[in-house]
């Protein structure tokens, strides 16, 4: 008796389904794991009332849309910043924090003046402070 069913060929497995779910499901893995947040129970310890901490002294320096610079009740003028900012630097610690506030609208060009006028001084922790 022959075989006459036709189970001759070799069954073959096809994966190429198998793998496009876990491609998919990888994806939805991918997307959805750094949302998940945990939360865990932190018991801190508790501080000492009695002892505040130190502030730390600042410097504000605060430019507005015209070009004037103004430090605590003290206004200079744009073009002559650098050698009055010099003189009056002498006063203050190289190592205090500068802090400096601009108009949104000045130019970048503005702004790097300021700035390359305060490190010349001798500061070197200047930061800008932005709302946000």
């Amino acid at each position: 008796m022959e075989n006459d069913f036709g189970w001759d060929d070799k069954p073959e497995l096809n994966i190429t389904p198998l793998v496009d779910i876990m491609l998919v499901l990888l994806a939805i893995l991918m997307i959805t794991t750094p949302t998940i947040t945990y939360q865990e129970k932190i018991t801190l310890p508790k501080g000492s009332k009695t002892q505040k901490s130190l502030e730390e002294k600042s410097l504000e320096i605060r430019m507005d849309a015209k070009k004037k610079i103004y430090i605590k009740d003290n206004v200079y003028d744009y073009n002559s910043f650098p050698d009055s900012f010099n003189l009056l630097a002498k006063q203050y610690d190289k190592n205090i924090s500068v802090y400096i506030r601009a108009d949104k609208n000045l130019t970048y060009e503005n702004i790097v003046y300021l700035l390359k006028s305060v490190k010349e001084a001798g500061f070197s922790k200047v930061s800008l402070v932005t709302n946000g």
